[in-house]
């Protein structure tokens, strides 16, 4: 009974110890410097074995945010509405600094985005991941156009005000520099959400 629970903690493992090896490699000298190969052999894995959990290179990357990808859908469903629920998750991830969030100073964390913010085939396939994201919360939304139009615009409020806050802070402002503004153009942010999606909010 505990086997299959065994495969699938080994196999979770393996994709964050290939990731993270990847991404320590990317970041020690760029995405583009650094092969498959070379991943595979610092991570001591033949090159098919690694392909066999990551398709592509930026996978690698990709894995590290992945888990966040169904984030939204679930928060909207919590309620009370979804507007609302989404508003509140984001102020609470800016109140613990939830990397999510881009107010976070952590070293680890500047650096990382820095990679994939930085790196045009990581710009790209963070795109796909949004339209992913946005898909799942449109369901959540009750699906049809309206719900997709909705989507679209929550994720895109959610990506601007973190993107505005990682700038701000990878240009060398401080976080306690930045909170209050972020706090308040969330809260701008989701009046604005709230207002123009009646239906959802």
């Amino acid at each position: 009974m505990s086997e299959p629970g065994l495969r699938e903690r080994k196999k979770q493992r393996m994709f964050h110890d290939l990731s993270e090896t990847a991404i320590r490699l990317f970041l020690e000298k760029g995405f583009d410097a650094v092969s498959v190969a070379e991943v595979a052999a610092a991570a001591e894995v033949s090159k098919p074995t690694l392909f066999r959990y990551f398709p592509t290179k930026e996978d690698l990357v990709l894995h590290r945010i992945a888990d966040h990808e169904q984030e939204a859908a679930r928060i909207a469903a919590q309620g009370p509405t979804p507007v609302a629920a989404l508003r509140r998750h984001f102020l609470d991830g800016l109140e613990r600094s939830d990397p999510v969030t881009g107010l976070n100073d952590h070293p680890a964390v500047l650096a990382f985005h820095s990679l994939l913010y930085g790196t045009p085939s990581l710009v790209a396939r963070v795109h796909a991941y949004q339209e992913r994201s946005e898909a799942a919360l449109a369901e959540a939304l009750g699906g049809g156009l309206e719900a997709r139009l909705a989507a679209g615009q929550i994720v895109a409020v959610q990506r601007i005000l973190a993107l505005e806050n990682w700038r701000r802070i990878a240009a060398g402002e401080s976080i306690e520099e930045v909170r209050s503004d972020a706090v308040r153009a969330a809260e701008r942010a989701f009046d604005m959400l709230a207002a123009g999606l009646p239906r959802f909010a």
